[in-house]
């Protein structure tokens, strides 16, 4: 017994010095001191001692005698290497070459510095930027009406149409220098926060032209002749911009397109040019009905070597007029009645010039790195804003439905059913919110975090779903009863549009998330593969010798801090603020996954690409740990202390969803015996972690059923009505009254009704009780409308949409 415990003793004191990270020569002498101390003062056998001093010899040798591992390991390790490497596709080449490695670098790392989360900045918008959101987007949503929009008209009314062109909105990304508002990230997102907390279609119309779209290409990889000539002509609106890439047989996979350009001379301004003669057939293209002018991505051949070798170039962008012969629009799709416009565009035998292409001649065959790398910003903006606004709308306006709709007796929001789905609400939007802010500090700083922004968009419209379905729940048959009443509604029928789009979430799940980041983020493995397809021997040799040792460096510090944390349950590392305790267990569960997803990667090799439920549940705990990143972040910032308890339910929420999605992927390791010794190393004290508690979750549902600074904190940013006929201008009001005038029903079942009703009475003569009931009447009523349905359209117009009395 006492060898078993001066072994455990010396195994941990190793794991010690592993874990601070040492160099080879300082973990060398850090170990080689703990085994002579251990020889002199621990009971050991002498063969205990022998076996023990060898196997320090034996590493020692291999971390320190860098000639001789080159040449009798390394190489054998680089040629087995290369056999298991995954095969690539040029299209995942350049979507992992594309974009930069930020904060998913310190989560792969194992041990993230959440200190640096308290050092970014905050939310700061410039004046102009205010001055707009105050302004013009304010004015926007006051024009904006949901029902109108979606049930009748089926578009944005012309009144609406050409404000959103004059006042620039198609120009928020584009340079100041060519006419545009040249805002930042963090301005544009809150733009589209606001329009779309009041119009999902309105939301959409706004963010596409400022997301993937020509604009953004034009600015980042456009000719300085294509940039003076179409950028001033967006920012003004005189041009409206789609842009065409997904079709019939190409959505996901965007390298299989058929869509073909030929290298070829044609007739364009009645002259012979060198150009390219395309034939194409796309969907899904939001403005596509109403373009001018549209990006069109094909790949395109050049079979006649008139550009140099001929051959097939590779994917193309080239920006064509949408009246240019050949090319037929005009055609809508019906995007579950959300109408904002999308439709499809095709071409048959369409000319285009040379000089269309985006960058010209240099940006022939470079289309794909210009889209993925656009993509990486476009998808950390748009759509999270997007579902960001839907989980502000739903916690401030289900939340008070809650507080003021009434069954047996009491508000529905005191019931525990209900407080658990308003919990959900307000963590899953805390969440959301806490990424969106996160990643645009990044975005502002200049990263282009392609992992983290798929990781944002998938989970923003994740939640986005969850959050929706929770209202609807709590909101019961008033949410399913369409009409200019119901406010969840066309947030609903919104919901799978955002999940397919951008990078479909199944896809971005299983395939990207972890795919990507574990190649772009992780500190060795990129250094390997590209080591490993250098075309000189020699060298290639010696890099991977250096990004091996490197990694086995990295790999048995995690191994170490793994094991340590798990014993300590977490207890001894670092942690500062209200948040500490969370903290603690985030950088447990960061250092288990980086030895997990190192154990997987080094197994399965190139068959983890196929594995995809296992990839995914890799990436569910990079992506918790990236959402909880940004709720500290959040925490972190000033003022935000009334929402504290809120913070704490949505950590606590991620670090058991992390600690489930580990148990997942143990328990589908095909190396058993491997995943055993992993579950005894990650879990030594058990899966402890629980989700939060019934009791801080009802306190948190209940800031959404106060008025007050925790609730007006959480979903600031969006629209807020002013106009008293809107459904939820009175629930706002109705919420500000519910406190007293619950009072006085309550007084006034024990004092009488004469008496309190006659002291509530104001000076005008109108009661303060009077006032809420009324209201609340109001909003509980639903929208009927003629037994004929079709009817209904022209019963709105004509004022017709009466209530159920």
């Amino acid at each position: 017994m006492a060898t078993f415990v001066s072994l455990l003793i010396i195994l941990l004191a190793l794991l010690a010095v592993q874990y601070r990270r040492p160099s080879a020569p300082g973990g060398t002498v850090g170990s080689a001191a703990v085994l002579l101390l251990g020889t002199l003062l621990l009971p050991l056998g002498g063969l205990l001692v022998l076996l023990l001093w060898l196997g320090f010899v034996a590493v020692a040798a291999v971390a320190n005698l860098d000639d001789w591992r080159r040449r009798h390991l390394t190489g054998r390790v680089l040629t087995w290497y290369r056999t298991v490497l995954p095969a690539m596709s040029d299209t995942e080449r350049e979507a992992m070459e594309a974009g930069s490695v930020w904060w998913d670098g310190e989560l792969f790392s194992g041990r993230p510095e959440w200190s640096r989360l308290a050092s970014l900045p905050g939310d700061r918008l410039t004046q102009t930027e205010q001055a707009f959101l105050d302004g013009p987007v304010e004015e926007l949503c006051a024009m904006l009406d949901r029902w109108q929009i979606n049930a009748v008209d089926r578009d944005l009314s012309p009144a609406v149409w050409t404000f959103i062109r004059e006042q620039g909105f198609f120009g928020l990304v584009i340079p100041q220098q060519y006419g545009g508002k040249g805002f930042s990230a963090s301005a544009h997102s809150q733009v589209v926060l606001k329009v779309a907390s009041r119009s999902i279609a309105a939301g959409v119309t706004v963010m596409v032209p400022n997301s993937l779209g020509p604009a953004e290409l034009l600015v980042h990889y456009g000719t300085e002749a294509q940039r003076a000539h179409y950028l001033p002509r967006l920012a003004r609106g005189e041009e409206v911009p789609c842009f065409a890439l997904t079709g019939p047989e190409a959505g996901s996979d965007a390298g299989a397109m058929p869509d073909r350009g030929i290298v070829c001379h044609g007739e364009h301004d009645g002259a012979q040019v060198l150009g390219i003669r395309v034939t194409f057939d796309k969907r899904y293209i939001t403005l596509a009905p109403v373009a001018t002018v549209m990006g069109l991505a094909f790949i395109l051949d050049d079979p006649d070597g008139l550009l140099g070798d001929p051959g097939e170039l590779g994917i193309t962008v080239a920006l064509v007029p949408t009246d240019t012969p050949g090319v037929a629009i005009g055609r809508r799709h019906n995007p579950l009645h959300i109408p904002f416009q999308n439709g499809p565009i095709r071409g048959r035998d369409v000319f285009i010039p040379l000089d269309w292409v985006i960058g010209g001649r240099d940006g022939i065959g470079r289309g794909w790195r210009m889209l993925v790398e656009s993509l990486s910003v476009g998808r950390g903006i748009s759509l999270p804003a997007l579902s960001v606004a839907s989980g502000k709308f739903v916690s401030r306006y289900v939340g008070a439905y809650a507080r003021v709709r009434e069954q047996f007796g009491l508000p529905v929001g005191r019931f525990e059913g209900v407080q658990e789905a308003l919990a959900r609400i307000v963590g899953n939007t805390l969440q959301m919110e806490g990424a969106r802010q996160l990643t645009l500090r990044g975005l502002d700083q200049g990263e282009k975090p392609a992992v983290l922004t798929a990781i944002l968009k998938y989970h923003a419209t994740e939640r986005m779903r969850q959050v929706v379905n929770d209202g609807m729940d709590i909101q019961g048959g008033a949410g399913i009863m369409a009409g200019p009443r119901n406010l969840l509604s066309a947030i609903y029928q919104a919901l799978p549009i955002g999940i397919t789009v951008e990078g479909a979430n199944i896809l971005t799940r299983s395939l990207i998330i972890f795919g990507q980041g574990a190649a772009r983020a992780h500190p060795w493995v990129l250094k390997e593969m590209e080591a490993a397809a250098d075309p000189d021997p020699e060298a290639g040799l010696v890099r991977f010798d250096t990004a091996l040792k490197g990694h086995l460096g990295y790999l048995a510090s995690n191994l170490a801090a793994t094991v340590l944390l798990g014993l300590t349950a977490g207890r001894f590392v670092g942690g500062t603020g209200p948040f500490a305790a969370e903290q603690r267990q985030l950088t447990r569960l960061a250092a288990a996954f980086a030895l997990v997803a190192d154990a997987a990667m080094l197994t399965l090799g190139g068959d983890l690409k196929r594995r995809e439920a296992l990839s995914a549940r890799l990436g569910d705990v990079l992506s918790q740990l990236y959402l909880a990143s940004g709720v500290l972040y959040l925490a972190a910032q000033p003022g935000r202390q009334p929402l504290d308890e809120a913070s704490r339910w949505a950590l606590q929420d991620l670090l058991f969803k992390m600690q489930e999605a580990l148990l997942g992927v143990l328990r589908n390791l095909p190396n058993r015996s491997l995943a055993l010794l992993l579950r005894i190393a990650v879990f030594p004290l058990g899966a402890h972690l629980g989700p939060p508690t019934d009791r801080l979750g009802q306190t948190v549902a209940g800031l959404v059923q106060r008025d007050g600074p925790a609730r007006d904190l959480l979903t600031a940013g969006i629209y807020l009505p002013e106009e008293n006929e809107d459904p939820a201008w009175r629930l706002d009001r109705a919420l500000a009254l519910a406190d007293t005038s619950q009072g006085l029903r309550r007084r006034m079942r024990s004092a009488g009704w004469e008496e309190v009703a006659e002291a509530s009475m104001s000076g005008e003569g109108e009661s303060l009780l009077a006032q809420y009931e009324a209201l609340v009447r109001e909003i509980i009523q639903v929208d009927d409308f003629p037994a004929d349905l079709a009817a209904a359209e022209s019963a709105v117009n004509e004022g017709g949409s009466r209530s159920a009395g």
